[in-house]
């Protein structure tokens, strides 16, 4: 026995001998929950990349660290600070401008004992660097300038 249901859409679920779900768009394996279904898997993982990607509005005055590793060293001066990093083999130094925007002269420089300074100058906006060097058992210097200020640190890492 055939049964013909007819949904507000206007279409026509014909079944044999079971009435099935209505179907919302009269279109033949468009289930009516399904539609519901994708949009509550959907809210959800836009909220999570919103929440990872974090706020879309204007970048913080405060720069990100560019080095990897823990913060073990700030020096401050008037224009801005020093930072130093350190992970398991390699130490990293950068300049943050305190105020950033206008290009300005700014350098950072880190030396490792017994061995070259690697060094980053120019004229940038919001920091100098990253600089890094294998300090594995070593110490390490770094100083650091913005503007006409600077910074320096004496051997620390020992």
């Amino acid at each position: 026995m055939k049964v013909k249901v007819f949904d507000e859409a206007g279409g026509v679920d014909g079944v044999d001998g079971v009435v099935g779900p209505l179907r919302s768009s009269g279109r033949p394996g468009r289930p009516e929950g399904r539609r519901a279904m994708a949009v509550l898997l959907v809210l959800p993982l836009l909220g999570a990349l919103g929440l990872v990607l974090g706020p879309t509005g204007s970048a913080p005055a405060h720069a990100a660290s560019a080095c990897s590793g823990r913060l073990v060293k700030t020096v401050t001066f008037s224009t801005g600070s020093l930072r130093v990093y350190k992970s398991r083999a390699y130490a990293c130094a950068v300049s943050v401008a305190g105020k950033p925007g206008a290009r300005r002269a700014m350098r950072v420089s880190l030396q490792p004992r017994g061995g070259r300074a690697v060094v980053d100058s120019g004229k940038f906006t919001q920091l100098a660097g990253p600089v890094t060097v294998h300090a594995l058992n070593r110490c390490v210097r770094a100083s650091g300038s913005v503007g006409g200020s600077s910074g320096s640190t004496g051997w620390i890492l020992c």
